[in-house]
């Protein structure tokens, strides 16, 4: 990327951020989700394992959310992995599959394809198969978290979810979240940030 016109300058990101944010048609809109973040849990209360809020964190979620494509497939990955980390991950041919039916999905998106092209113009990317093999490694590739084992991704740390030494790790997902609320196998405790 020697080139100056490959350049990607923070001005540029900053547009293409805000471009993809609004060709996000999939993402939840307020009206799809209610919350109820019930207690503000202060300094000294962060991490003191006390559940200040006992009712669940969602009040409302539109389901059919989960029936869009790039949904369904998503959470099709999200029983894929084992939570513990130290435990060799063994993928299944079907696992496969359902990695690359939600890539299929999410590269039908605008954003997705606006993101390539945006790529491509760069010249990150020569072909949109080139651009999915890497996407394809970055989330799905398997490493290891410390003892050699290959026992994490990107995707399973980001969106699933992993337990070392008895704290979890990871888990940036609201619909992994809900699910597992759902399902009474999370218990939301309070929240510290009142976020923008």
């Amino acid at each position: 990327f020697s080139r100056s016109r490959d350049s990607i300058t923070d001005q540029e990101l900053q547009e293409l951020s805000e471009q993809l944010h609004e060709l996000d048609h999939n993402k939840a809109r307020p009206s799809d989700i209610a919350l109820n973040p019930q207690h503000l849990a202060s300094p000294d209360e962060t991490g003191d394992k006390q559940d200040r809020s006992p009712q669940p964190l969602y009040k409302y979620v539109n389901e059919e959310l989960f029936s869009k494509p790039t949904y369904a497939s998503f959470i099709k990955l999200l029983d894929n992995y084992q939570r513990a980390t130290g435990r060799e991950e063994e993928v299944t041919a079907e696992e496969l599959r359902e990695q690359d039916r939600f890539l299929q999905e999410v590269m039908r998106t605008e954003l997705m394809e606006k993101l390539f092209e945006f790529l491509q113009g760069k010249n990150r990317f020569s072909s949109q198969q080139e651009f999915l093999q890497d996407l394809k490694e970055i989330w799905f590739g398997l490493y290891s978290r410390g003892d050699g084992e290959r026992d994490s991704s990107g995707f399973e740390h980001v969106f699933s979810g992993e337990v070392k030494k008895g704290k979890v790790s990871g888990f940036h997902n609201w619909i992994r979240f809900y699910l597992l609320e759902k399902q009474g196998l999370v218990n939301y405790y309070s929240h510290n940030f009142n976020g923008p």
